[in-house]
C-alpha cells in the first residue's frame, strides 16, 4: 500500500474537534445500545427474583460482596484487552448478557425441568444440567456479538475478552444468590465460608469455562470458519471444565488438596495461554503498522510509540503534560492506530467482513482511520 508522507494533508486546527471515524467497529454501537436496553429490562426481572427469594437486606449484602470478585475479574479483562480495546458498548452488552439474560435462561430451564419432572437429583443437576445450560446461555451472547458486529470479534483475544466479560456478569449475579442464601441459612460465618470459596479461591472459575467458547469462536472466525462451528468446538471443554468443578464438590473429600492439584494447574495454564495470545496480538500490531511505516505513514519513533507499552506510556505522559485535551487526542490516536493495524490484518488475511460488501467496508475503514490519524497527529503537533 502506498500513501503520502507521515505529515499527510493539512489537518484541522487545534481548537477544532477531530471527528471520530465511522468504521465498522463504530457502526456496531447502535446494535450494542439496543442489546443493552433489552438486557437491562431482563435485568429488572432478575433483580426482582433475587429480592423476592432473598429479601432486600440479604440481596443487598450479597450484591456488595459480589463486587469484590467482579472487580478482580474486570481488572484482568482490562489487562487482556489493553492492545486492542473493545468498544465499551459491546463490553457493556456482554456484561449485561451474562448478568441478566444468561441467568434468566438458566432459571427458566430450571423451572421448566421442575414443572416437567426432569432432573431432581442434586448431583445430576450440578454436574450435567448446570454446565450445559449455563455454558449454552453464555455462548448465545458470544454468537450474537459475532453475528452483529464481526469486526469486534475477529480473533481469539477478542473472543477471550467478551467471554470473560459475559462470565464476569454471570458470576456476579450467581454470587449474589449464593452469598444471600448463605447469610440467611448460616449467618455471617456461613457467608464468610462461601465468600472465601467463591470470591477468593475461584473468582475466575466461570471465566475459565466460558473462555474456551470465546477462544473457539475467535479462532474459527480468524481462520474463515463460522462462529457457530467455533462455539460448538469451544463448548466441549467449557462444559467439561464446568462439570469437573461442580462434580468435585460431591466426590472429593479433601477439597483444598483437589484445588491445589487440579484447579491451580488449570488456572496457571489459562494464564499462560492468555499471555501467549496477547503476545500474538502485539506481534500483529507491530507487523501491520510496520507495513504502513515502510511506505511513509509512520516514522520509526512513532512505530515504537504505538507498539510498545513503554512507548505508549511515554506518549500519554507527554500529552498529559500539555493538558487534558492533548491527552484525549493522544488516547484517540493510539486507539486509531491499533484499529488500523487490525483492520489491515483482516484485509490481508481475507477476513475483511461478512457478505459481498465486507471488503469494501474494510477498505473504507482503512481510509477513514488513516485520515483520522493524520488529523489527530496534526492537532497534536500544532
Amino acid at each position: 500500500m502506498t500513501g503520502p508522507s507521515p505529515a499527510g494533508p493539512a489537518g484541522p486546527q487545534p481548537h477544532l474537534r477531530v471527528p471520530e471515524p465511522r468504521t465498522s467497529r463504530s457502526r456496531g454501537v447502535g446494535l450494542a445500545a439496543v442489546g443493552i436496553v433489552l438486557a437491562s429490562l431482563v435485568g429488572l426481572g432478575v433483580a426482582a427474583y433475587l429480592v423476592s427469594a432473598l429479601g432486600t437486606g440479604a440481596a443487598a449484602a450479597g450484591a456488595v460482596l459480589a463486587l469484590v470478585p467482579l472487580a478482580a475479574v474486570l481488572w484482568a479483562v482490562r489487562w487482556i484487552d489493553r492492545w486492542e480495546p473493545e468498544p465499551r458498548g459491546a463490553l457493556w452488552f456482554a456484561f449485561l448478557w451474562g448478568a441478566t439474560v444468561s441467568v434468566a435462561l438458566a432459571l427458566i430451564v430450571d423451572l421448566a425441568l421442575g414443572v416437567l419432572g426432569g432432573i431432581d437429583d442434586d448431583v445430576a443437576g450440578a454436574v450435567v444440567q448446570a454446565p450445559i445450560v449455563e455454558e449454552l446461555a453464555k455462548a448465545a451472547g458470544l454468537l450474537l456479538l459475532a453475528a452483529a458486529a464481526r469486526a469486534h470479534l475477529d480473533g481469539p483475544v477478542d473472543g477471550l475478552v467478551y467471554a470473560a466479560t459475559i462470565a464476569a456478569g454471570f458470576a456476579f449475579t450467581e454470587n449474589v444468590l449464593y452469598f444471600g442464601v448463605a447469610l440467611l441459612e448460616d449467618g455471617p460465618d456461613g457467608l464468610g465460608a462461601v465468600f472465601f470459596v467463591r470470591g477468593v479461591m475461584s473468582p475466575f472459575a466461570h471465566v475459565m469455562f466460558t473462555a474456551c467458547t470465546g477462544i473457539g469462536i475467535g479462532l474459527a472466525v480468524a481462520r474463515g470458519r463460522s462462529a457457530l462451528f467455533g462455539a460448538l468446538v469451544g463448548l466441549v471443554p467449557a462444559i467439561g471444565l464446568h462439570a469437573l468443578w461442580n462434580g468435585a464438590l460431591f466426590v472429593v473429600d479433601d477439597f483444598f488438596g483437589y484445588y491445589l492439584l487440579v484447579q491451580v494447574p488449570l488456572f496457571v495454564f489459562a494464564i499462560v495461554v492468555t499471555v501467549w495470545l496477547r503476545q500474538l496480538e502485539r506481534r500483529v500490531l507491530r507487523r501491520r503498522l510496520a507495513e504502513y511505516a515502510a511506505v511513509g505513514w509512520f516514522s520509526a519513533g512513532e512505530l515504537e510509540m504505538f507498539t510498545t507499552p513503554e512507548g505508549r506510556r511515554r506518549a500519554r505522559v507527554n500529552a498529559a503534560a500539555r493538558g487534558a485535551a492533548a491527552r484525549r487526542t493522544m488516547d484517540a490516536l493510539i486507539r486509531d492506530t491499533t484499529h488500523l493495524a487490525f483492520t489491515r490484518e483482516r484485509i490481508a488475511t481475507g477476513r475483511a467482513g461478512i457478505g459481498r460488501d465486507g471488503a469494501a467496508h474494510a477498505a473504507a475503514d482503512e481510509r477513514e482511520l488513516l485520515a483520522s490519524i493524520v488529523a489527530r497527529r496534526a492537532a497534536l503537533l500544532a
